[in-house]
């Protein structure tokens, strides 16, 4: 599989979004800041969390060519469970590491709409962001990230309407690498407990090529670019 250039675009109403989140959050971290604790996170912790996320798509891709210019695909959301992993390097600065895969439905929209679902294919993004935290020895402790997302695709298929249409499909997408931005919130549960909430935006473009029977290779970009809602509880603890 071929990798997918770095994509610096950002939508004018994403980047809206994202900016009116990272305002919020700073807000937020300066109106409880009065409520630090004694205890703070410090070099060589390490925070595991488990979370419930939501994977929105909020974009679709270009025309399908050469032959079905007037038709493009979309991917649909997706609920999963997913695993991460926060180092410490001080008690404000922090790293987060992501595990998570997830399935989705490529829907056809313009030309091919009435096929429904198209294909599906899951999603392996590991996202690394450099994260700032703010208040860390609060009970409310906001915090804002940016890092890299490598998205590896596979169990790519064909649905049975796209088939019918086009004869037997081998659906295949790229790898894509792009910007990840988040903001979240740890609440303290207990000294090493936590709740959280976190959204992230992650820039996920793939290569699609479709080897039909009957109307032989079609190619499109498909952009996925999701946002990210997380809501789980995470452990916090000193590895030294």
């Amino acid at each position: 599989m071929g990798l997918r250039n770095l994509d610096m675009g950002w939508g004018e109403g994403v980047m809206r979004q994202v900016l009116a989140v990272f305002l919020l959050v700073t807000a937020l971290a300066a109106g409880v800041s009065l409520l630090a604790k004694s205890v703070h996170a410090e070099a060589g912790d390490l925070g595991v969390r488990v979370r419930g996320i939501a994977v929105l798509p909020t974009a679709d891709s270009n025309g399908i060519q050469p032959t079905l210019g007037t038709s493009s695909l979309r991917a649909g959301n997706a609920v999963v469970p997913e695993l991460d992993f926060t180092y410490f390097f001080s008690d404000s600065i922090a790293a987060e590491l992501i595990l998570a895969t997830s399935r989705h439905q490529i829907k056809g929209q313009g030309g091919i709409a009435n096929l429904g679902n198209a294909a599906s294919a899951w999603l392996l993004p590991p996202t690394l962001t450099l994260q700032y935290h703010f208040n860390p020895g609060g009970n409310f402790q906001p915090y804002v990230g940016a890092g890299l997302n490598y998205t590896m695709f596979y169990g790519e298929d064909a649905d049975g309407s796209l088939i019918n249409a086009v004869g037997a499909t081998k659906v295949e997408a790229d790898d894509s690498i792009g910007l990840a931005v988040q903001a979240g919130l740890d609440y303290r549960i207990s000294e090493n407990l936590f709740f959280n909430v976190d959204v992230k935006y992650v820039r996920i473009s793939t290569d699609v090529t479709l080897r039909t029977a009957n109307i032989g290779v079609q190619r499109t970009t498909l952009d996925i670019n999701p946002v990210i809602v997380g809501v789980g509880i995470g452990y916090r603890f000193s590895l030294f």
